[in-house]
C-alpha cells in the first residue's frame, strides 16, 4: 500500500508531509466544532437549529473560501498561498475562543470557513502537481487521510477537556488549540519547494471566473454538483452525528468518543484504499463505488433501528465508504482542469458543494424537530449520495495523460 512512497523523490516527500500535516491541522480545528455543539447549544440556550445556522455558515465561507485560495495559488504561487490560508484558519478558530454572544461566534465561524476552504484548494494543487502523475491518486488519498488524523486528535481533545474541565471552559480551551496550526508555517517555508511549471501553463487566470469558459464550463458545473453531493453526505451525517449519538442513542462522552474512535480509524484506512483504487480502477468507478456503499449504511445506520453493539460494528464500513469519496475528488478535479487554471477550478469543484450543502446542517437541525435526528440525517444524507452517483455518471473520465502536468524528475 506505501510501496508508492519509496519510488518517489525527497522533494516530494517534504511535500507531502506538509500537505498532509496542513490538512490534519485544518481537520482538527474544523471538527472541534461538531464535538462542541451539545456544550454550545447549553452555554448560549442555542437551538438545534441555530447550531446548524453556524455549521451553515462555515461551509458558505469555505466555498467562497476555497475558491478564492485555488485562484490565489494560481497568481501567487501553491506555497505561499497556502502559508496565508494556513495562518487564516488557524488564528480565526483561536480568537472564537473568546465569543461572548451567538452573534460573535457566527461572525468567527465565517472567517474560520474562508480559510479552511481556501487551505484544502491551495494544499490539493500542490501536492497534485508536485507529486508524479502515476502516484498522484494514492498520495492525494493518504494526504485525505490526514482529516482522519485530525478528526482523532479532536475526539481525543474534547474527550479530554470535557472530562476534566466544566463545559462552558472546556469548548472554549478547544478552541485555543486551533492555533497550533499556525506554527506549521515555519516548516512550509523551510522545506516545500514551489513546484515547476512551464511558462506557458503558470499563466495565471485574469479572473476567477476563467473556468467558464466555452471548453471549461462542462467539467466546472457537473463537478460542482459532484462536490455538493460528497459535502452534503459528509456534513449531514458527521456534523450532527455526535450530537445523534449523546442525545438520541444516551452514549457518554465516553461511548461517543468509542463510536467515533471506530469511524475515524476506518475512515483513515478508506482513504488510502480509495486512493489506490483511483490509480487503478479511475476515478469515477471509484467515486460510484463508495457512494453506493454510503448509501447502503445509512440506511443500516440510522434508519433501522439496531442496538448499540450492532452500531458500533457498523461505523467500521460506514467510516470507510464515506472517506472513498472525498479522498478521491482531488485527483479527480486535478486532472479536469490545465496548470493555468487548476487551482481555480479545484478550488471552485470541491468548494460550490459546500455552498449549497451548507443547507443540510441548517436542514438537518430544522427536519429533526419535525421526524427526530436519526430519519433527519439519515434521509438527507441518502439525497446527497444520490446526487454524487448522478454527477459522477455524467462527468468524463479524468484523463492522466490528458491533461500534461507539469514533472520534474526528482
Amino acid at each position: 500500500m506505501f510501496r508508492w512512497y519509496r519510488e518517489i523523490g525527497p522533494a516530494e516527500r517534504r511535500t507531502f508531509w506538509a500537505c498532509l500535516g496542513g490538512w490534519s491541522l485544518d481537520a482538527l480545528d474544523v471538527q472541534m466544532f461538531s464535538l462542541a455543539i451539545p456544550a454550545l447549544i447549553a452555554g448560549f440556550g442555542l437551538s438545534r437549529s441555530d447550531a446548524g445556522l453556524i455549521g451553515a455558515v462555515t461551509l458558505i465561507a469555505a466555498a467562497f473560501g476555497g475558491w478564492i485560495g485555488g485562484f490565489l495559488s494560481d497568481r501567487l504561487g501553491r506555497v505561499r498561498a497556502l502559508q496565508i490560508t494556513i495562518v487564516w484558519f488557524a488564528v480565526s478558530t483561536f480568537l472564537a475562543a473568546f465569543a461572548q454572544s451567538f452573534a460573535q461566534l457566527l461572525a468567527l465561524k465565517l472567517l474560520q470557513g474562508l480559510g479552511f476552504g481556501a487551505e484544502w484548494a491551495a494544499g490539493a494543487v500542490l501536492m497534485a502537481e508536485a507529486i508524479r502523475p502515476e502516484h498522484r491518486g494514492k498520495a492525494l488519498g493518504a494526504v485525505q487521510g490526514g482529516w482522519a488524523i485530525g478528526w482523532g486528535a479532536a475526539v481525543l481533545l474534547s474527550t479530554a477537556a470535557f472530562s476534566c474541565l466544566d463545559q462552558d471552559l472546556a469548548w472554549r480551551v478547544l478552541f485555543a488549540c486551533g492555533l497550533a496550526p499556525a506554527l506549521f508555517i515555519l516548516y512550509l517555508r523551510r522545506f516545500v519547494p514551489e513546484p515547476a511549471r512551464p511558462r506557458a501553463a503558470a499563466r495565471a487566470p485574469a479572473s476567477p471566473f476563467a473556468i467558464f469558459s466555452s471548453g471549461m464550463r462542462r467539467a466546472t458545473v457537473i463537478g460542482a454538483l459532484l462536490g455538493l453531493g460528497a459535502h452534503g453526505g459528509f456534513h449531514a451525517l458527521f456534523m450532527w452525528l455526535p450530537t445523534y449519538l449523546s442525545t438520541e442513542r444516551g452514549a457518554s462522552v465516553l461511548g461517543t468518543g468509542l463510536y467515533l474512535a471506530v469511524i475515524i480509524a476506518t475512515f483513515g484506512l478508506g482513504c488510502l484504499v480509495a486512493g489506490g483504487l483511483g490509480d487503478r480502477l479511475g476515478r469515477r468507478r471509484t467515486v460510484a463505488l463508495f457512494a453506493a456503499g454510503c448509501m447502503a449504511l445509512v440506511v443500516l445506520y440510522l434508519l433501522v433501528p439496531v442496538d448499540g453493539t450492532v452500531l458500533l460494528l457498523l461505523g467500521a464500513p460506514l467510516g470507510f465508504c464515506a472517506a472513498g469519496i472525498p479522498a478521491s475528488l482531488a485527483a479527480l478535479f486535478s486532472e479536469l482542469f490545465p496548470s493555468g487554471l487548476r487551482g481555480t477550478g479545484m478550488g471552485f469543484c470541491y468548494n460550490a458543494g459546500r455552498l449549497a450543502s451548507a443547507a443540510l446542517p441548517l436542514g438537518v437541525g430544522l427536519l429533526s424537530e419535525v421526524c427526530g435526528l436519526g430519519p433527519a440525517i439519515g434521509l438527507s444524507a441518502l439525497a446527497a449520495y444520490g446526487l454524487v452517483l448522478v454527477a459522477v455518471a455524467l462527468l468524463p473520465e479524468a484523463r492522466r495523460d490528458g491533461v500534461p502536468f507539469p514533472h520534474t524528475p526528482r
